[in-house]
């Protein structure tokens, strides 16, 4: 019996000292992320109308150097002024990839595709950057296309600081922004969702933002 017990103790031990050890060689992992801003070609692209080649290249170089830094993590900026840098979108092509709102890729490519390929050869998780209420970065209404949603639906939108944004109010707002975006979560193996600007615009003194008559109807009893 006392061989048993000791036997039994010492199994105990071992299996507690097998756990510490483990918890300590094998520590929690960690979320080490870092953003790529295509908005004005801050990140990536560097500038509009680089070649389709030119810009993967660029791309893999970018990737590269995050790798080497221990980057795990990619927050892509895939929708930054209610336009599209993935090809399996009803918005128009992003100005900032090709240099024209609506112009696609030539010789065509998918850069979303492209992006979370590139990154899964590495281990690395990308993860989709959405700006839901920005609906145009400038006041420039030339630079906006045609088939852009602020030209199809002007009703939808709001404009502040020289800019048209989303009226989150509106109910028919709310179920397109969903839309646009488990779009994208049926259609690519992302890791992840972000979003980003969407509050409001920080103030702007002389300036208010047009959406009491949205508040009025649709307040649901606040």
């Amino acid at each position: 019996m006392k061989k048993y017990q000791f036997f039994s103790s010492t199994f105990i031990f071992f299996l507690f000292s097998v756990i510490a050890f483990a918890q300590q060689a094998a520590p929690k992992r960690e979320f080490r992320g870092v953003w790529v801003a295509t908005v004005v070609n801050i990140d990536w692209p560097t500038k509009p109308g680089l070649t389709t080649q030119q810009q993967k290249d660029e791309f893999v170089k970018l990737l590269n150097e995050h790798q080497r830094e221990g980057i795990n993590a990619i927050m892509f900026q895939i929708r930054p002024a209610t336009d599209a840098f993935y090809a399996k979108s009803s918005e128009p092509w992003s100005q900032y990839l090709n240099g024209k709102q609506g112009l696609a890729p030539n010789p065509f490519y998918d850069p979303l595709q492209f992006a979370i390929d590139e990154c899964h050869k590495r281990g690395i998780e990308l993860h989709a950057w959405f700006n839901p209420y920005r609906a145009t970065f400038d006041g420039n209404e030339g630079n906006i296309s045609a088939t852009h949603i602020s030209k199809l639906k002007p009703e939808w939108f709001f404009k502040y600081d020289g800019k048209k944004l989303f009226n989150p109010g509106l109910p028919e707002v709310r179920a397109y922004i969903n839309k646009i975006i488990l779009n994208v979560v049926d259609n690519y193996d992302i890791d992840g969702v972000h979003f980003d600007d969407y509050f409001y615009p920080y103030a702007i003194k002389g300036q208010i933002i047009d959406d009491a008559e949205a508040f009025i109807l649709y307040n649901n009893g606040i």
